[in-house]
């Protein structure tokens, strides 16, 4: 059964237009180079993550996007070929899912 307030706060966050980030290559070599931009290794437990990344749970990359990610997202992970769903946890962050 879902929860009628949470359905009107992701109503509202699906009205609110997604913000926009400027991507700029972090040196990640695993992938090619026109996709540099939209991967960076971890830096660890201490590493905080934007609105526009996630986490890849296979490899411990971190996926960068050039839109702010919502659930409901998709991503792929090139270096491991995952794709991924973005879902929001209890804590309120943003964690990616293994689709295939």
């Amino acid at each position: 059964m879902s929860d009628p307030l949470q359905q009107q706060e992701d109503a509202a966050e699906a009205e609110r237009p997604r913000q926009r980030y400027l991507l700029e290559d972090t040196g990640f070599d695993e992938v090619p180079k026109k996709y540099r931009k939209f991967y960076r290794k971890w830096r660890g437990a201490a590493d905080e993550l934007a609105p526009n990344e996630v986490i890849c749970p296979v490899c411990k990359v971190v996926i960068r996007s050039s839109r702010e990610l919502r659930p409901g997202d998709r991503v792929y992970c090139m270096p491991c070929m995952s794709r991924l769903v973005v879902v929001r946890t209890e804590q309120g962050t943003l964690e990616a899912h293994v689709a295939y």
